[in-house]
């Protein structure tokens, strides 16, 4: 039984890791997708209200395992040194 549930676990994660690979961006959810906020006139007409403040309008938004895969990386590279040595590092001259 707990194997079982694990199982599933790590497969719903690695479906929602595949997805963020695959679709980073999804609808937003304040506007669903369109970009700006729908507003309803007296008579009941539907009109373009003001610009989605979510999403700026794009109506797509990064996923939330996407946006923790990029920090990661971020991470991750901004603390990996590179290791470099004078011998490498070719000396430009300043009129090039």
């Amino acid at each position: 039984m707990l194997t079982a549930s694990f199982a599933l676990l790590l497969l719903a994660i690695g479906g929602y890791a595949a997805l963020c690979a695959i679709q980073p961006f999804g609808t937003c959810r304040k506007c669903r997708g369109i970009g700006y906020r729908l507003r309803r006139t007296r008579t009941g007409a539907v009109k373009r209200g003001k610009p989605c403040r979510r999403c700026r309008t794009h109506g797509k938004r990064l996923r939330i395992g996407r946006r923790l895969h990029q920090s990661g990386r971020r991470l991750h590279r901004d603390g990996t040194r590179t290791h470099t040595r004078s011998t490498d590092r070719k000396e430009t001259l300043p009129w090039q």
